[in-house]
């Protein structure tokens, strides 16, 4: 049975997202970009416990909120070594790990590039997958600490998943990436993705999730023809004014 999954903005471009375990009623938050918003989306949702934190790597906006949420819950703070550089941490875990919540088994995949100990978390038997910085609709992660090679190897993993895989992203940032991939893709399929992006958030709507099948269909850097290609992109993109 997948994970219930509540979406809520945080900050002035993240989400925030809480997944409970329907068989237990375990629920977690993925990153804590903002304590006092995640306290009041889980009094929103009646869910009425929180059990972990799974952080996805160390930058504040995805760490900030673990001391208060801990203070305010007794949850459990799990994620990669490098959180501590930021945050409170309980448990570290890698890449071959799995966290359990409740009944849903969360398999950990190292995915450097963003960060050196970026990690990603995903409920293979429900479809599911919390990926923080390492991919966006139609976008990734700037590389901050790793490598281009790093980071298209990482988003290979990703890639491997099945397609119908949805996977919920960190950012608000599909129409800014809409815009560049419209500078380098000229199908109509890709103009008709990126008029559904704009229409969405001029209604004030999230454009996440997404799903691994429309990535590899539209992501210029999924779609990318290997590890020199993909930099060449990265860079272009971090040049992009459009």
């Amino acid at each position: 049975m997948p994970l219930d999954v509540r979406l809520f903005p945080c900050l002035s471009d993240n989400y925030g997202f809480l997944a409970r375990d329907a068989a237990t009623g375990a629920v977690a938050t993925i990153d804590t970009p903002d304590a006092d918003a995640i306290l009041a989306e889980l009094e929103r949702s009646g869910w009425g416990r929180l059990d972990l934190i799974l952080n996805t790597h160390w930058h504040p906006d995805h760490t900030q909120g673990n001391a208060a949420l801990k203070a305010a819950t007794g949850c459990e703070i799990v994620g990669p070594e490098e959180v501590r550089r930021a945050a409170p941490l309980d448990r570290v875990v890698r890449g071959g790990d799995s966290v359990m919540l409740g009944e849903t088994a969360l398999e950990v995949t190292d995915t450097p590039g963003h960060t050196l100990g970026h990690i990603v978390y995903r409920d293979a038997a429900g479809g599911q997958a919390f990926v923080g910085d390492t991919l966006f609709a139609l976008g990734c992660g700037r590389l901050f600490e790793g490598t281009p090679e790093q980071m298209w190897d990482s988003l290979q993993r990703l890639a491997a998943w099945p397609d119908e895989t949805t996977v919920w992203c960190a950012h608000e940032y599909t129409a800014a990436n809409a815009r560049f991939t419209l500078s380098l893709d000229d199908r109509p399929q890709m103009a008709a993705r990126a008029a559904a992006v704009f229409a969405a958030r001029e209604r004030g709507q999230p454009t996440v999730p997404t799903t691994i099948g429309a990535e590899k269909a539209f992501n210029p850097f999924l779609r990318a023809a290997d590890a020199a290609d993909f930099a060449a992109r990265r860079a272009a993109k971090d040049a992009f004014t459009g």
